[in-house]
């Protein structure tokens, strides 16, 4: 039945895209579509909610859709509740939030037709029990998400995003495809029921394990493939980029712990080296790029791809600890990857709904355009840092949590019998580490410039204070970072169901602990209460509050604030993105940045005015990407030749390719 209902929502959301492409121009269209994609992104959230509580044994259903001799196959079991819960409440919260952007919206027809098609592609995906309707779903997913980049393709380098991003997209669903192949054998059993039972050898496993890893992580945005990220999240319209940043690159992860834990049969020791390793290093490219952007939405871009880092660490984990047998470590890791999973839904959405909200009010993203926005709009500012905090990694938000299940799992590694692990495992645990203090220090910097000090702009001296269902969506997105930091064991005895079918264990159900405590190990050896530290941080900050204005408000002196030597009140004095992030850049430009400083300053007597320019490179694009470009464009240069030969040459070359494929044929055999 839950099976039945969650195929209807796919159904509607596709219907409503067929309806808008005629109705889009109407007035009552940007309502209209998103408030059925509100109601029926809902009902599939509880319907998943439900299947996931109540533990329902997995349920199948065939259509005559798809493969004439295969069928359409889909399947509800515990991993699929648990992703089309994440799907689907991102849907809602975006959906919800757009019943107020969406009115700003100036090309409402190039978004509405695509807009539920993409919730019902990614809702797709994840039902999905075969190659065929997994790949159909995932291109449908791709082309739609393409069509909302190009919304507004007119503005500058929204084009180019779009263009990199379909390359992006085509060569994932290409390595899934060989992928599917490798895994469906000679038989050609494209169902999953059929891989399941058709283990494939070792070095199938691990070709099929790369691929995975092209083809989600292309998605998904693993470094280097995540190139197309930071062009294409920030030119779609910004309730699209929260789905396209917190929902659709978990619907990648999901591709990924369905073909590597579910299908591909039991792991080898050295796939829980490439895993984590991967995942460490796109980690930390992901926040020190994020670092040196100007662009709100663009260094929220990067900072999914820190966070996809972290999933894929916890994710390297679980295979490291499952091929080596230790079951209830492989549950902790595999625990903290989902639960991060859930939590950067919630929070990297939140911040796309605030940069959105900004952006509305202010028609501006870069932040050295901003600024002082905290006493134009406030509730979107404590909003906007509550997901600040929670993707800072701070208690008492969700972050902080799964960040540090994490680690957990990273202090287990000694126990591994590999060495290499045993030196590549903690080394990684430095990287997370990094990270996670180079995000509080980025989101110090997103924060404090565009919210605090004065504003540099006219657009940010007169913004306003966004709509009610913006800020509806923002706030109950803020109370989930808050709620899940809070009481963290509700929800990972929610993901027992998932670690136990996917590495035979489960962490021990915590909600039986007092002060709701956290014990993913043992109490020995590490423990968190979240609402205990909640508790101690509210009354601190009561206590300290009632001090203040008790004891020494009478004996407050007033005068000027400290001006820093510079007595014009111009906020040109106040610190910049670029003044902020310098000394980091200069402590990483020369290697991760290929950072060049250009300084112009006049000599004396000489009235032209001083300049500084920065230039940074994305290495991973220069040392990939670069090089393949001009190997396609030297390529298509020389075999344009082709086509102006005479047809005695044309027939010398069939000849010859005759020729070699028959010398090929009879060597083989």
């Amino acid at each position: 039945m839950a099976l039945e209902v969650l195929l209807w929502c796919a159904a509607a959301l596709l219907g409503t895209g067929v309806a808008s492409v005629a109705a889009a121009r109407h007035r009552a269209a940007s309502a209209s579509v998103y408030g059925v994609a509100l109601s029926a992104t809902t009902i599939a959230m509880v319907v998943a909610g439900w299947s996931l509580l109540a533990q329902h044994p997995p349920a199948g259903a065939q259509l005559p859709l798809g493969l004439p001799w295969l069928g359409a196959h889909f399947r509800l079991d515990a991993l699929t509740a648990f992703f089309l819960l994440v799907v689907n409440l991102g849907g809602a919260a975006a959906s919800l939030f757009a019943l107020g952007y969406g009115r700003h919206e100036d090309s409402p027809a190039r978004v509405l037709p695509f807009y539920p098609a993409f919730l019902a592609g990614m809702n797709l995906v994840v039902l999905a029990d075969d190659a065929f309707t997994f790949l159909f779903s995932w291109e449908f997913m791709s082309l739609t998400s393409w069509a909302l980049v190009m919304a507004h393709h007119r503005r500058s380098g929204n084009a180019a995003a779009g263009y990199i991003y379909l390359l992006m997209a085509s060569l994932g669903t290409l390595a899934l495809l060989l992928g599917f192949g490798l895994l469906a054998g000679p038989g050609g059993g494209y169902a999953f029921d059929a891989m399941r039972e058709a283990a494939p050898a070792p070095r199938v496993a691990g070709v099929v394990l790369a691929l995975a890893l092209i083809g989600t992580g292309s998605k998904a945005g693993l470094v280097p493939l995540h190139v197309w990220l930071p062009l294409a999240h920030p030119a779609a319209p910004s309730h699209v980029s929260a789905l396209m940043s917190g929902v659709m690159t978990k619907v990648a992860v999901y591709g990924f712990v369905r073909i590597v834990f579910d299908l591909l049969g039991p792991p080898a020791w050295w796939w829980g080296a490439l895993v984590p390793l991967l995942g460490g290093v796109t980690a930390v490219l992901g926040v020190l790029y994020a670092l040196m952007q100007h662009d709100l939405k663009r260094l929220l871009a990067y900072h999914t791809v820190e966070n996809i880092g972290i999933i894929f660490i916890g994710l390297g984990l679980a295979l490291a600890f499952q091929a080596n047998g230790m079951q209830a470590a492989a549950a902790l890791a595999l625990t903290a990857a989902l639960f991060h999973v859930f939590n950067h839904s919630l929070f990297k959405s939140l911040l796309f709904f605030g940069a959105g909200a900004v952006l509305t009010a202010t028609g501006e993203r870069d932040m050295e355009r901003l600024g002082g926005l905290i006493h134009r709009m406030p509730l979107t500012a404590f909003a906007f840092l509550v997901g600040s905090a929670a993707i800072s990694a701070l208690p008492p938000f969700n972050g902080f949590v799964s960040e540090w299940l994490t680690f957990q799992a990273i202090l287990l590694s000694p126990a591994l019998p590999q060495w290499l692990l045993k030196f590549l495992v903690p080394a990684i645990g430095a990287l997370l580490a990094l990270s996670a203090a180079l995000a509080a220090a980025c989101f110090v910097k997103a924060f404090g410039v565009t919210f605090l000090g004065r504003p540099r702009t006219p657009v940010a001296r007169d913004a306003a204070e966004t709509d009610r269902w913006s800020l509806a969506a923002m706030f109950a997105f803020a109370a989930l970072c808050l709620l899940a930091g809070i009481i963290p064991g509700q929800f990972l005895d929610r993901l027992a169901p998932v670690t136990q079918a996917l590495v035979g264990a489960h962490l021990p159900l915590q909600e039986e602990r007092s002060w709701l405590t956290i014990v993913p190990i043992a109490e020995s050896r590490s423990s968190y209460s979240g609402l205990m530290l909640f508790t101690f941080i509210a009354l601190a900050a009561w206590i300290a509050t009632w001090v203040i204005h008790r004891y020494a408000s009478a004996a407050t002196r007033r005068s000027a604030p400290w001006d820093c030597g510079f007595p014009d009140a111009s906020p040109l004095t106040q610190y910049t993105a670029g003044s902020f992030s310098q000394p980091i850049r200069r402590v990483f430009g020369s290697v991760v940045f290929r950072a060049h400083e250009e300084v112009d300053m006049p000599p004396p007597g000489d009235a032209r005015p001083a300049r500084f320019a920065v230039h940074l490179r994305d290495v991973p694009w220069d040392l990939f990407y670069v090089p393949a470009a001009n190997a396609v464009a030297f390529a298509a240069d020389h075999l344009n030749k082709v086509q102006f030969m005479s047809i005695r040459t044309y027939l010398t070359l069939v000849f010859g390719a005759l020729v070699v494929l028959l010398a090929v044929l009879a060597a083989w055999q």
